[in-house]
């Protein structure tokens, strides 16, 4: 599933536009809860940035040394980030990916996960998908498909950090 897009497809992920097509209209990201995926199309080890473009939330800074970036890559998957909108809270994933893009623009707001994404010198370029969640809780399902990214792989996507 982690390496094809037609199985996401399948699973009911819809979207598939790049992160530049989402800035330029966010309006295309549902106002509803679910899950969404950070895509790396390009099947070759990227190039990584000393200094991304990430915002230092609560003035920390968002980057990782450049060693930590290339151990923490993983081949061979489209999927470099997982993350979720609603559950908890009443976040949607038009709300949640409105954050997580103007962190990548540099803004002090909070979306801290998933920040090593804005380290990619080609992140415009990744692509985000998603799947709207009615019934299920998103960080019930953000969990499994984390569970089943580490045992497909042996660690969590590339972007799913602790700290």
């Amino acid at each position: 599933m982690f390496k094809s897009i037609e199985k996401l497809k399948e699973i009911n992920f819809e979207g598939f536009k790049s992160i530049k097509e989402l800035k330029e209209n966010i309006d295309l990201i549902p106002q509803r809860p679910g899950v969404y995926l950070v895509l790396n199309l390009n099947q070759s080890v990227p190039e990584f940035l000393a200094i991304g473009t990430g915002g230092h939330f609560k003035s920390k800074n968002p980057n990782k040394d450049l060693n930590y970036l290339k151990a923490k890559w993983i081949n061979d998957t489209h999927v470099v980030y997982i993350g979720k909108a609603g559950g908890n809270n009443n976040s949607t994933l038009r709300s949640r990916l409105k954050l997580y893009l103007d962190f990548g623009n540099g803004k002090p707001v909070g979306h801290y996960g998933g920040r090593l994404i804005w380290q990619l010198a080609h992140s415009p370029n990744l692509i985000i998908c998603w799947k709207v969640l009615n019934d299920e809780n998103p960080r019930d399902v953000e969990k499994q498909l984390i569970l089943d990214f580490s045992n497909q792989f042996g660690s969590k996507p590339f972007a799913n950090i602790n700290s």
